[in-house]
C-alpha cells in the first residue's frame, strides 16, 4: 500500500467541472442550504420567486424549463448544472419539462440571515417588470 495509504488513482480524475460561475457577493452572515427538489411529471414548479442571495443547483433526474430574469428559457437536462445571481432577479420558471418522467434537482442556496429560501412574486410586481423578462417569454 502506498505511503499515503490510498489505493486508487482515480481520485485525479474523479472530479469534472460542470459549471463556473462567478456569481456576485455572498450576504454579509449568509448561510447556506442545501435542498432537493422533486416536481412529478408534467408540473408547472414554482410561482415566479426569487432567492435573496446566488444557487447553485444541478438537475438528477428529468429536465427543467428554467428562466430567470433577462434570459431565455432554456431546457436543462439530467447531468446538467445551472446558477443564479439571486438577489432582485425574478425566478420565473423551474417547471418539469416533460410529461412523462418525473423532475428531480439539487439546490444549493445561498441565503441571507432572516429571508426564507424563497420569496414568491406577486402579479403586480410581474406586471411592473414585464420590460425586464427576455423577448418570447411566458
Amino acid at each position: 500500500m502506498p505511503e499515503n495509504g490510498h489505493r486508487s488513482e482515480a481520485w485525479k480524475t474523479a472530479v469534472t467541472v460542470l459549471d463556473d460561475a462567478e456569481p456576485p457577493a455572498f450576504p454579509a452572515g449568509a448561510h447556506v442550504v442545501t435542498a432537493r427538489v422533486e416536481f412529478p411529471p408534467g408540473d408547472p414548479g414554482t410561482p415566479a420567486h426569487r432567492h435573496s442571495g446566488p444557487v447553485f443547483g444541478y438537475v438528477m433526474e428529468g429536465e427543467m424549463l428554467y428562466e430567470v430574469e433577462g434570459q431565455p428559457p432554456r431546457v436543462i437536462r439530467a447531468g446538467e448544472a445551472f446558477w443564479e445571481p439571486g438577489g432582485d432577479v425574478i425566478h420565473y420558471q423551474d417547471a418539469n419539462h416533460r410529461p412523462d418522467i418525473p423532475l428531480r434537482f439539487l439546490a444549493t442556496l445561498v441565503c441571507e440571515p432572516g429571508k426564507p429560501l424563497l420569496e414568491l412574486v406577486t402579479e403586480e410586481e410581474l406586471a411592473e417588470r414585464k420590460h425586464l423578462r427576455a423577448a418570447g417569454s411566458d
